[in-house]
C-alpha cells in the first residue's frame, strides 16, 4: 500500500527530466552517506530531515537543476556555493540557497555544509 508521503513524492517528481531526477537522487545519496535521513514531501517542497529537524528543503526541481535551501542558525557568507543567504523574518534562521546544476556541484564545500546542517542542533 502506498503511503501519503510516497504519493506526494511521486507527484512532486512526476514529469521531471531524467537529468533532474539524477541530480535529485545524487543529492539524496550524498546525504545518506553522511547519516540517516528521512524524506518528507509536502505539496510545495521536499523536506530532508535527520532524527530531530529538517536539514534541507528541495524547493524546486527545474528542467536541468534542483534548488535546495539549507536552514542554519547563522549566516555563512564566506562561500562559493550559495546563491543567496537571508534571514527568515522574525526567526533565528538563515536560509542558504544552493542551486545544483551538475553532479560535480556537490563538491567538498557543499558536503561540508551538508554535514554542518546534519549536525547542527535543533
Amino acid at each position: 500500500m502506498i503511503t501519503e508521503e510516497e504519493k506526494q513524492l511521486s507527484q512532486f517528481l512526476a514529469g521531471k527530466s531524467e537529468y533532474t531526477l539524477t541530480l535529485f537522487n545524487t543529492f539524496l545519496s550524498r546525504y545518506k552517506a553522511i547519516g540517516n535521513i528521512r524524506i518528507e514531501p509536502t505539496k510545495t517542497m521536499i523536506g530532508i530531515s535527520n532524527n530531530h529537524k529538517r536539514i534541507a528543503l528541495v524547493t524546486q526541481l527545474g528542467r536541468n537543476f534542483i534548488h535546495v535551501v539549507f536552514p542554519f542558525k547563522q549566516e555563512y557568507h564566506d562561500n562559493l556555493c550559495f546563491k543567496k543567504v537571508g534571514q527568515v523574518p522574525g526567526q533565528n534562521q538563515y536560509n542558504h540557497h544552493f542551486r545544483m546544476m551538475a553532479l560535480d556541484d556537490i563538491n567538498e564545500e557543499v558536503i561540508a555544509f551538508m554535514k554542518l546542517a546534519y549536525q547542527e542542533e535543533k
